[in-house]
């Protein structure tokens, strides 16, 4: 019977990225009551699987951005020997887990699972096509939210926005009252949550004098740069750089 399971012996090398989304979570954002378009309180609840998922877990990510529903982890190495499928299911599970636990949730949610294989380029790359998707998607959300107030029905906003420039979507919002520029960072650029080590002195009884030490601690990071811009690109480098 092992040898009839499916995609059991597929691996993957790393580093790589997995990404988990939400499922049907517009029916869980109604349930939950959140806010719209944007809730803090559900960013700061994924910012907090980030932290378990990375401290907690046993599977040791390096890092991890989220925006939405979304949550992509990067692995410099990898475990169950890269097998794809405990990967993948295991990440998913743990996430879906995680959030309902920190929702304080009755209603169980779920997560799908990927694997994207990367080099270091390719990982770069890979981040900025996120954050624009972050943007793509605030843009989206605030204009759904703009023409909702204004009467539309989710129907409606959806066909209204179909097609629609980034720069037309921007005059919508702001006929609306809203300047998609001066909104919350983390709506616009997603968050990251990641290691960072930090040095800290202490007095060693053992050695009779004072020493240095590093100490690693988990950062959620709300006001990232746009990693497209020269100083977004300095901070990846200087983020792999540390890994």
């Amino acid at each position: 019977m092992k040898k009839r399971e499916v995609y059991s012996s597929l691996t993957c090398i790393p580093p790589v990225f997995v990404r988990v989304d939400g499922r049907n979570f517009h029916a869980i954002a109604e349930e939950w009551g959140l806010e719209r378009p944007f809730d803090l309180r559900f960013s700061e609840m994924m910012a907090s699987v980030c932290a378990h998922l990375i401290s907690e877990s046993g599977l040791s990510p390096a890092f991890s951005y989220t925006f939405s529903d979304e949550i992509s982890l990067y692995f410099p190495t990898l475990p169950f020997s890269g097998r794809i499928e405990k990967i993948d299911s295991v990440v998913a599970s743990y996430a879906a887990s995680a959030l309902t636990i920190e929702a304080g949730s009755r209603t169980p949610v779920s997560f799908d699972g990927r694997i994207i294989p990367v080099t270091p380029e390719v990982a770069v790359q890979y981040l900025i096509e996120r954050q624009s998707e972050a943007w793509r998607n605030h843009i989206n959300a605030w204009c759904q939210y703009a023409l909702i107030g204004a009467g539309y029905s989710r129907t409606e906003a959806a066909r209204r926005l179909k097609g629609l420039s980034t720069a037309a979507m921007h005059e919508l919002a702001f006929s609306h009252g809203i300047n998609l520029a001066k909104t919350p960072v983390w709506q616009r650029r997603g968050v990251l949550v990641y290691r960072k080590g930090r040095t800290i002195e202490g007095w060693n009884p053992q050695l009779a004098k004072m020493v240095s030490s590093v100490r690693t601690a988990v950062i959620c990071e709300r006001t990232l740069p746009l990693f497209s811009s020269p100083e977004g690109r300095s901070f990846l480098s200087q983020l792999f750089s540390e890994l």
